[in-house]
């Protein structure tokens, strides 16, 4: 797709999001046209996922080139590992968590190569965006990488995951709400433009999320509304060229606590209480939040990780040098007094905060 200005949004060419997604991976890859593949697994995931996805490609005569577990996000570590991939490599798979996902997205940005995403937990938009947190320097950095050619979810891997993935793809789905606030505040302040299909892309993800019905958040329903919902902001920030859409004030307090904390939470579990917070900050939609965080148990998850009220404050601090050419909320110093104020004042954020 090609924009006004001229530049090629891409968005991925195979987006499959339903159960045995993994058994099928091989017909997937042959309806493509890809026949040379490297794989990349997360930690102990070639004992737990190998011998369907090496049995599914072997069946569509899919050739694996290369084939290893991937634990590094070193800028250094995968840099060598692009490139002395083999030369005949059509197309890079990444099975796993985040770790694995960004390392395997920006190999295939090196080699300019598709890469073909298949994550495990629904921990973060993270398998759809076109960037990568990686190690720089000892810290965790975001770096330009390329969106994915192809998405591939299996629902009953990620219902098997471990509940705290979810809570913290909860956490990050529901935060475009206050990103989308201060994006659309940057722009009424005179310092951006909004993209409005990036916005309306974004509006829409979200909107439909929180508006599911569940009883669990294992149901099928719900975790597909999840996924489909993260892999389109991924798709949002694509079109308006950057992380806008997606990632606000909210983001900004989560990348502080990954530089303040030497064991940050996940980010999306972060990032989501940086979300009620700035929706209180806001004065938008925070029962909106507040509702969808009780009812999916975000909120009982996180009381019991007994956090640092004094880590978030330093956070709200910092917000403001992590992006210094934006201009959200938390750019201000009058709304950080006001966030810093509520992480005492409000009743939600203090039972979060024990004493």
């Amino acid at each position: 797709m090609k924009s006004k200005n001229n530049d090629y949004i891409a968005i991925p060419a195979l987006m499959k999001i339903e159960n045995g997604a993994l058994s099928r991976i091989g017909e997937y890859m042959k309806e493509s046209g890809i026949k040379k593949v490297v794989i990349f697994f997360g930690n102990g995931l070639i004992e737990m996922f190998g011998n369907t996805v090496m049995e599914s490609l072997g069946n569509a005569d899919i050739e694996i080139l290369e084939y290893q577990e991937l634990d590094s996000v070193r800028l250094e570590d995968i840099t060598t590992l692009a490139f002395s991939l083999p030369n005949k490599t059509q197309a890079i798979i990444g099975i796993g968590g985040g770790k694995v996902i960004d390392s395997a997205k920006y190999t295939g940005f090196l080699r300019k190569l598709p890469f073909i995403s298949v994550p495990t937990s629904a921990s973060s938009d993270g398998f759809s965006s076109a960037s990568a947190s990686l190690l720089i320097d000892g810290r965790r950095s975001s770096v330009p990488a390329r969106m994915a050619y192809g998405i591939i979810v299996d629902i009953g891997v990620i219902k098997s995951a471990p509940e705290h993935f979810l809570y913290s793809g909860v956490g990050d789905m529901v935060s475009k709400i206050t990103a989308l606030y201060d994006w659309q505040y940057e722009e009424d302040q005179g310092y951006t433009e909004v993209n409005d299909f990036a916005m309306m892309i974004a509006k829409k993800s979200v909107n439909s999320f929180v508006r599911t019905p569940f009883e669990s958040i294992k149901d099928e329903l719900f975790l597909k509304e999840l996924l489909d919902s993260l892999a389109m902001s991924g798709i949002a920030n694509e079109i308006a060229g950057n992380s806008s859409p997606t990632s606000g004030s909210e983001h900004l307090i989560s990348h502080a606590l990954d530089k303040i904390l030497e064991r940050p939470q996940l980010h999306g579990i972060q990032v989501g209480i940086a979300t009620y917070l700035m929706s209180l900050v806001h004065d938008h939609r925070y029962k909106r939040v507040h509702t969808i965080f009780t009812d999916t148990g975000f909120f009982d998850y996180v009381e019991a990780l007994e956090l640092n009220v004094k880590d978030y404050e330093k956070a709200i601090d910092l917000a403001p040098s992590i992006k210094p050419f934006r201009h959200t909320f938390l750019h201000e110093e009058k709304y950080r007094k006001k966030a810093k104020e509520l992480l005492h004042s409000d009743d939600t954020l203090k039972k979060i905060f024990k004493k």
